[in-house]
């Protein structure tokens, strides 16, 4: 048992309906934020300038104390369109294959590790979905041992970003996720378990039978006690090359790095500093 919450349900009967653990990424298996961990080698290797760093240190800071509203994750999107506009996709794939492991590296939480093996252990497939680029998601998704998952897309003609954004993986599109990935692997969802730390996240956690709270922002909190939602408390963060195997170096060039972060990074920075204008 882990926190004080009754664990995965007993592996379904041969021939149910398979039963999904959904992981939001940020604050919930990763004790940063993915969108704005990897600012320094993007620093390093040109694509922004050190006052984008400066931002980025300041936004990781406050996200840690309250996240982000629904409001800042709007304004995220925003900055994301103009600021990786003309970004080299095949640069950002090197930057991540060189610095994923120094970035993610201990970051994932020891409690969530052991939850996902809990999970695996009962039959259930483990899914990530995150706002934060699909470029980012999908080599953590990998090191966690994720079925699937789901990120933020990002246009791309030859070989670069347009700036445009094709998917944000973010609060109902989170929810939509879940059910395009579940009606396409046949997962039952009033069977199936969410976990998230954000109330951004609510309409994915409305969406299965087991929704629990972690690490929850206040109005998560809130909304977790009237519904009477478990809430878990991952404090110990580990490193996750230790704990899960390392893949090949050829998938991780595969998977990319998000190019989300930086971007995310400086726009949380600004929305920051409007919510206090406007407190």
């Amino acid at each position: 048992m882990l926190c004080g919450v009754t664990e995965p349900a007993n592996p379904a009967a041969p021939g149910a309906p398979p039963v999904a653990a959904f992981f939001d990424l940020d604050k919930t298996v990763i004790a940063k934020s993915s969108t704005l961990a990897f600012s320094r080698p993007f620093f390093q290797e040109g694509l922004i300038n050190r006052r984008a760093v400066l931002k980025s240190a300041y936004a990781q800071f406050v996200f840690m104390l309250a996240g982000a509203d629904a409001d800042q994750m709007d304004r995220m999107r925003a900055h994301i369109a103009s600021l990786c506009t003309g970004w080299d996709v095949e640069q950002v794939n090197a930057i991540v294959e060189e610095t994923l492991h120094d970035i993610v590296d201990p970051l994932v939480y020891k409690e969530a590790t052991q939850l996902i093996a809990e999970h695996r252990e009962q039959g259930h497939e483990i899914v990530v979905l995150s706002a934060s680029g699909e470029e980012v998601v999908a080599p953590v998704a990998e090191l966690l041992g994720a079925a699937h998952w789901s990120g933020t897309r990002m246009v791309v003609v030859d070989g670069r970003y347009t700036g445009e954004i094709e998917f944000y993986c973010s609060a109902e599109n989170k929810a939509v996720a879940a059910r395009e990935l579940s009606e396409k692997h046949g997962y039952d969802l009033d069977g199936s378990f969410a976990y998230s730390d954000s109330i951004t996240d609510l309409p994915l956690l409305e969406s299965v039978g087991n929704p629990t709270a972690v690490n929850p922002d206040r109005a998560l909190r809130k909304e977790a006690v009237q519904r009477g939602w478990p809430t878990l408390a991952f404090e110990h963060p580990v490193s996750l090359r230790a704990r899960i195997p390392t893949p090949s170096r050829t998938a991780v060039t595969a998977a990319g790095v998000g190019v989300g972060a930086v971007a995310a990074a400086g726009a949380a920075w600004w929305g920051l500093r409007a919510w206090r204008r406007k407190g």
